[in-house]
């Protein structure tokens, strides 16, 4: 994926060759995510079943019925499209460059306690290479979306990164996998680290949505481990085309296939990555 610098939008990525318009494209991503979320507020009235995967990792039936309320819109205009999300899995049947990636409850930790803090993540892949998002936050009726070249926005009006310099003035937000149980690997050294070097830390439980608000400057950086494809898809372009910068623990270009994110407004993008390879315990 293309590395955009501090402020700058990914000018210098290429235009997919396909005739398939990018409002075409783009309104029905929105389209989609905005009955996915529609749906996910009614489950959210009306009551829904729970699952659990592991004794931390939950699925609910509405988690379920966004997805296929999304894939079932997307499919009816694009059939030869491929699709990868969240609960279904990959689903490569289609013959076009284009791919899907949905996740239609990122959040649902918060969704199954009633905390409001939760949305529908819409991206889209040409060649491998992510071009689009779309994320829409049914609670608080914000919709974020970006498309190459043109951008970033909230609700129809340009977002872009913080302008904040120093990590000691940055709010940063970050996230804890599923096997926090498990794995050495869970991320709480970083925020050891983190909490005496930033000025505050949050978690809000949604990765797409943390991505779209480093996007929207509401924080200065965000970073995670263990991530899946479907949760930095849609927002890793949201943030980029509102000037951030996005890359590994090691500062690569981000790839959705890697399980390692560093998403900032630029300036203090260095400084993040010196705390995070930082070695363990050292403060």
């Amino acid at each position: 994926m293309f590395d955009a610098s501090p402020g700058m939008l990914q000018s210098s990525v290429p235009t997919p060759r396909e005739s398939l318009s990018h409002d075409v494209l783009l309104q029905a991503a929105v389209e989609a995510g905005q009955a996915a979320g529609t749906l996910l507020l009614r489950y959210a009235e009306t009551g829904f079943q729970i699952e659990y995967k592991n004794p931390i990792n939950l699925v609910t039936d509405a988690d379920r019925a966004a997805e296929q309320c999304v894939i079932d819109l997307l499919k009816t205009r694009f059939p030869d499209h491929h699709f990868l999300a969240e609960e279904r899995g990959r689903d490569d049947e289609g013959s076009s460059p284009y791919r899907w990636i949905i996740d239609p409850l990122d959040g649902t930790t918060n969704f199954a306690h009633g905390y409001p803090t939760y949305c529908v993540s819409v991206g889209l892949e040409y060649e491998g290479r992510c071009i689009m998002g779309v994320v829409f936050d049914p609670s608080r009726n914000e919709l974020f979306t970006a498309f190459e070249h043109r951008g970033a926005y909230l609700n129809g009006r340009p977002i872009h990164a913080s302008n904040t310099k120093a990590l000691d003035s940055s709010l940063l937000v970050t996230g804890f996998a599923y096997d926090i149980r498990e794995t050495k690997r869970n991320n709480l050294d970083h925020f050891a680290k983190f909490a005496l070097k930033a000025q505050g830390l949050r978690r809000t439980g949604s990765a797409a949505l943390d991505l779209c608000y480093v996007a929207a400057g509401r924080f200065d950086g965000f970073w995670e481990v263990r991530l899946s494809p479907w949760d930095m898809a849609a927002g890793s372009v949201i943030a980029r085309e509102a000037g951030g910068r996005l890359t590994d623990f090691s500062g690569n270009n981000l790839s959705i296939y890697g399980q390692e994110l560093v998403a900032s407004n630029g300036r203090i993008h260095e400084a993040m990555l010196a705390v995070l390879n930082q070695a363990p315990h050292q403060t």
